[in-house]
């Protein structure tokens, strides 16, 4: 089992930055790679960035490339999103989620492990 904990959600105006976190516990040598999904309200759940935990391969949605950054902390078992420029657009709860397998990162069907999601907000 890998439990995931996020932080960092709030809320902030457009043009502003947030950092959000994630932190994995429990079996977190099985890690494949960790990712950062989201869901609007009404809109269903999208991919936003991820990252193989060994290597540090990152992926982004075309939406946020450039302005968001994921990285990872192995020590401290910890995932980042920088995210930066942020659009009202960008309003949603995110997600950390981990897989434990070979996944395509890109694909919300493959993370078998989800965080409790934090909200993030951004004002016009």
């Amino acid at each position: 089992q890998v439990q995931l904990v996020e932080s960092g959600g709030g809320l902030v105006q457009a043009g502003g930055s947030l950092r959000l976190s994630c932190a994995a516990s429990g079996r977190t040598f099985s890690i494949y790679a960790m990712g950062w999904l989201r869901q609007a309200p009404g809109k269903e759940r999208e991919f936003v960035a991820a990252i193989r935990w060994s290597g540090g391969t990152t992926y982004y949605a075309d939406s946020v490339k450039g302005r968001f950054t994921i990285s990872r902390d192995n020590a401290k078992n910890t995932v980042y999103l920088q995210m930066n420029s942020l659009k009202p657009e960008d309003t949603a709860v995110y997600y950390c989620a981990a897989s434990t397998g070979w996944c395509r990162p890109r694909d919300l069907g493959e993370y078998n492990y989800w965080g409790q999601g934090t909200q993030v907000t951004v004002s016009s």
